[in-house]
């Protein structure tokens, strides 16, 4: 991954649209996303010094440490797919991790170059994700308020019937959540805020808006 490719983090509470941004992130700039939980699993299968670490702490029902992941984002920050810049889900959580994230870039000759935080309503993000259900056949998503099926009941993509909700998609798991999340985030944001790489989006507007605002800002650190 050369010196110059951009680093980018997203932040933002469940249902903001951080998944979905990110693969268009992907489409758009030849990103590679990076989530956490992937990378300590591939890590494990594949037998890797800092995944051998990581499986013996699993298995004794232990966190993994931040000094593993560290490890195991360097190695897959070496492998060739990566070269155009990543994007980091799930790391760092707190500004310790922050800290030590910048420690690794720098290693590298590297730095994060924006972190982007997805701006939210929370009341708004409660009806959001407490109407969201999938088609059990074949994963497409519905909302009871925005994406109906055009036969109610009945899948557009495959036309299965069992429609399913995710037990913790109801209002007040998802308040909990918000709650949680904004503890979590605030000394991230404050962090990065004070680095000066911290970009705020407008995250209720519709998906397409949203892709045009981060394609600016990538496109802008991407020069």
């Amino acid at each position: 991954m050369a010196s110059n490719s951009p680093v980018l983090i997203l932040l933002g509470p469940p249902g903001a649209g951080k998944g979905t941004q990110a693969r268009m992130l992907e489409e758009d700039f030849g990103l590679v996303q990076l989530s956490t939980g992937d990378m300590l699993r591939a890590a494990v299968s594949a037998g890797t010094e800092a995944g051998k670490k990581a499986k013996a702490v699993m298995e004794a029902g232990q966190l993994v440490s931040d000094d593993i992941v560290l490890a195991i984002l360097k190695d897959r920050m070496s492998q060739p797919d990566v070269a155009k810049g990543i994007i980091l889900d799930g790391f760092p959580r707190t500004d310790g991790q922050a800290a030590a994230l910048d420690g690794l870039l720098a290693g590298n000759g590297q730095k994060v170059t924006a972190a982007i935080s997805l701006e939210v309503d929370d009341e708004a993000m409660v009806g959001r994700v407490s109407g969201r259900y999938t088609c059990a056949k074949c994963g497409e998503g519905y909302h009871d308020e925005f994406k109906l099926p055009a036969v109610s009941g009945v899948c557009d993509k495959c036309g299965g019937t069992d429609m399913k909700r995710r037990a913790d998609d109801n209002a007040e798991t998802v308040r909990e959540r918000l709650k949680a999340y904004h503890a979590q985030t605030a000394p991230l944001i404050a962090y990065y805020d004070g680095k000066g790489v911290l970009q705020r989006i407008d995250a209720m507007g519709n998906i397409a808006d949203i892709r045009v605002k981060l394609g600016t800002i990538v496109g802008g650190v991407s020069a």
